[in-house]
Order: structure tokens, then C-alpha cells, then sequence
């Protein structure tokens, strides 16, 4: 007989020896895991982390990535592993991997995808992804896995991340991947809730996608993309042919999808080109969608953060939660500074009500509670178990 369900969560620092075991031993709380779940830090050497974590556990079904930062029960911070166990009765767990992802990335995860398929039937289930988001359109992904798993699973998870945009990490049972989707399908007999929300507002009046291909808008309203970008924001001369100063501006003024929900879909612009005056976005922006600026601030993005734990908590049906694990993405972080994300974990510990929290800094979010659309730029997902 396994013992209650549970969620375990350890955090231990780079400096500390054997960090990877120590994490893993602070998150085991029982005997039982059925899943363990690694962020860790970039700085870290993953292959040692990853030998210590699976010592530690016995071989327990593993995914994990690298990070732009951690989350744990005693706050954010960088240059640590953080594992989350998640075990005892009603649980079902599959996991796969995918390598290279880049060479086709809706192949990657409609393989990933199959992994729920070997999972004993559970009443409530959710797809668990973690993804290269330097590897391409992440949509191509979940396309991937709405043709194997159709709209009615959930999706979750976050793309890795780093420190420069250079190289990030995936990790799946004893190995370290790069280029690669990583994934976990849960089953479970008490309901997962997931809150998707990002605290940014409308600026003006929409534009028409006139022309895009692929995360490239190259015209608004008939117009080079980057020219009416910079006239609706009144920009500098200087942002008009500088990378870094436009990397200013687009961190607090991405763009926003239209969604049918009401809540936009983010789009981070990961810089521009000055040759042909277009606009390249972490994402797929397509042709004839109806786009806003946004903007946002501390107070708004905060507020995001506790519609999204408590939007996942609803979901629950009144359960307590065992504990949550947060996706953060890494362009809220610079908009909250260093006491408004200090404040935002706070906030989502408090909402936990004591129960565990982990998570990660990302380069992109994965939510969908139902439906096709599932990618967000600097926006919080936060899933909740019970």
C-alpha cells in the first residue's frame, strides 16, 4: 500500500558538495516517488547533478532543464538545483524525450506525446513539457502534440534556459540533452489546475498583420513591421537602429495576440532587423492577426501572478494542494526588479497555503486548459496538485 500522495520539494546550492543529492534527499520526503522533476542552474555541471539525483532515488522517472533562475520555498535565486518528487497513491506517470527537436519540431512533440498513451487511465490528466526554446517556433511543438493527444488534454511546462541565449539543457532519465522536448504525462485521481495569466494591458488602437512567415512579422498595416512599432511607441531616434536600445523597449512593450478568451497571447520581440525594417518574435505571429502593443508595470505583472496561483487553485475543486510548480518567464523579471519578484514568490507561497512551491525562469511558458493555442512570451503558468 503506498503511502498519501504527496509532493516533496529540495533546493540546494551549487556550492554545497554533492548538491544534486542534497536536493534530492530534501525533496524524497517518502519512499514512494513516482516522478522527479530537476531545475537547475546553467552554471552547474548537469551530467554530475543528474548522477547524484539518480543515485540518490533509485532510477525514479526523471525530466528536468536548465534555468535563467530557480524557484523554491525559500524564494528565487540562481546557481542552485531545485527537485520536485511527486509520489504515493493515484498517480500514473510516462515520460519521453525527443532529439534533435530542431530537425522537425511538431515530429518531436507528437513522439513526446505518446508517452500518456502506456500510462494507466486516471480521471484527470496533463502533459508536462520542457522544451529548447532555442530550437524554433515552440507552436510547431504543441501542434505536434495536439495531432497525437487532440485538445483535450493539458498542456504544461516551460522552454529552458540560460544565462546568455546560447545553449541550454534538457534532461531525461540518466541523460543530458540539448536540442531536445522533454516530457512527463501525469494521470491522476484528484484534479491538476493550471492559471495562465501576464498583467499586461492594451496600448491604442490594433494592427493587422499584413506579412509574416514563421516568428517573423515583416508588415503592420502594410507598413515594415519595425517602423510602426517605433511610431506607436514615440521611440528614440536611437531605438531605431540600435539592438540594445529596441531590447529596452521591447522588454516592457511586447506584443499581444488576440485571444478568444480575452487574454491575450504574449509575444516577446527578440530584436529586429534594420536592413528590412521587420521584427523577429521568440514565437509564430500570424499573417492577418490582429496584434496590440502592450504594457505593463511591477503592480500589474504582481497581480498576474496571484490571478495565476488562485485561478489554478479554483481548479482544484476545493482540494488542498500537495504543491505547485510555477513557470516564470525571465523577461517579468527585469519589469517586477529585484523586490517585486522577491514579493511575486511570496505571494505565490502564501496562496500555496504552506504547500510546496518550484519552478523555474524561462524562455517561454507552455498553458493550454483546452484548445489548440498554448504558447506565451512573459507570462506566469502555475500548476497546482492535489
Amino acid at each position: 500500500m503506498g503511502a498519501q500522495r504527496w509532493l516533496g520539494v529540495g533546493q540546494a546550492q551549487g556550492s554545497e558538495p554533492e548538491a544534486g543529492t542534497r536536493a534530492a534527499d530534501r525533496a524524497l520526503v517518502h519512499a514512494d516517488a513516482k516522478l522527479l522533476i530537476v531545475f537547475c542552474s546553467e552554471a552547474l555541471d548537469p551530467a554530475a547533478i543528474l548522477r547524484q539525483v539518480n543515485e540518490r532515488s533509485g532510477g525514479v522517472p526523471l525530466i528536468g532543464c536548465s534555468t535563467s533562475g530557480e524557484i523554491a520555498p525559500t524564494g528565487s535565486g540562481q546557481g542552485s538545483v531545485v527537485v520536485t518528487a511527486l509520489g504515493g497513491a493515484g498517480f500514473s506517470i510516462g515520460t519521453a524525450a525527443a532529439s534533435p527537436a530542431s530537425r522537425d519540431l511538431r515530429a518531436a512533440g507528437a513522439t513526446v506525446a505518446g508517452c500518456l498513451a502506456g500510462t494507466e487511465e486516471r480521471p484527470h490528466r496533463v502533459m508536462m513539457l520542457l522544451t529548447d526554446g532555442l530550437s524554433g517556433d515552440q507552436r510547431e511543438i504543441l501542434r505536434g502534440v495536439y495531432r497525437v493527444l487532440g485538445a483535450g488534454v493539458p498542456l504544461v511546462g516551460g522552454c529552458a534556459g540560460d544565462e546568455r541565449m546560447a545553449q541550454t539543457f534538457q534532461m531525461h532519465g540518466d541523460q543530458v540533452l540539448t536540442d531536445s522536448v522533454v516530457a512527463a504525462g501525469i494521470g491522476s485521481d484528484a484534479p491538476l489546475g493550471i492559471g495562465v495569466r501576464h498583467g499586461w494591458r492594451r496600448v491604442g488602437e490594433p494592427m493587422l498583420v499584413t506579412a509574416s512567415g514563421g516568428n517573423r512579422v515583416h508588415t503592420l498595416n502594410g507598413r515594415p513591421a519595425l517602423d510602426v512599432y517605433m511610431e506607436r511607441l514615440g521611440a528614440p531616434s536611437a531605438a531605431c537602429t540600435s539592438q540594445e536600445e529596441l531590447a529596452k523597449l521591447a522588454l516592457v512593450h511586447p506584443l499581444g495576440l488576440g485571444g478568444r478568451d480575452g487574454e491575450e497571447e504574449i509575444r516577446f520581440i527578440a530584436g529586429g532587423d534594420f536592413a528590412d525594417r521587420s521584427l523577429a518574435c521568440i514565437a509564430e505571429v500570424p499573417q492577418a492577426a490582429l496584434v496590440w502593443l502592450m504594457e505593463g508595470d511591477a503592480e500589474s505583472v504582481r497581480w498576474a501572478g496571484s490571478a495565476a496561483c488562485n485561478d489554478a487553485l479554483e481548479a482544484l475543486g476545493g482540494n488542498p494542494p500537495l504543491g505547485m510548480l510555477a513557470f516564470e518567464c525571465v523577461g517579468r523579471r527585469p519589469v517586477l526588479g529585484h523586490e517585486g519578484a522577491r514579493v511575486e514568490i511570496d505571494e505565490i507561497m502564501k496562496c500555496s497555503g504552506g504547500a510546496p512551491v518550484a519552478g523555474f525562469y524561462t524562455y517561454g511558458e507552455i498553458a493550454r486548459k483546452q484548445g489548440v493555442i498554448g504558447f506565451h512570451n512573459q507570462t506566469l503558468v502555475v500548476l497546482s496538485v492535489s
